[in-house]
């Protein structure tokens, strides 16, 4: 199975920039060893199970909780049975001559 989610998680009570936040929301993601790619406006990870990338959001959400009194978030899932590397592979089907 692929799992592939794309989210974007920030604060949204500490004003203009947020970036000192998500800085440790990446660097968990980081960590993770999930493929991931940051993009100007969130978050995309590929994991092996549903649970799998529900936990990195969780994750997400534990950093970010202590230091907020309101945390935004928006979250979208692409899950495919019996396949995987599915980051790298859609790129290159579009990409392919």
């Amino acid at each position: 199975m692929s799992v592939i989610l794309e989210f974007a998680m920030f604060p949204t009570d500490k004003g203009e920039s947020v970036s000192k936040y998500v800085r440790e929301v990446v660097k968990m993601l980081k960590n993770s060893n999930e493929s991931y790619q940051l993009t100007p406006m969130g978050s995309i990870i590929e994991t092996e199970t549903l649970a799998e990338a529900l936990e990195l959001v969780e994750k997400s959400y534990k950093i970010l909780e202590p230091h907020s009194n309101r945390v935004y978030s928006s979250i979208k899932l692409d899950i495919r049975k019996n396949k995987s590397n599915r980051m790298v592979e859609k790129i290159k089907s579009i990409n392919k001559d």
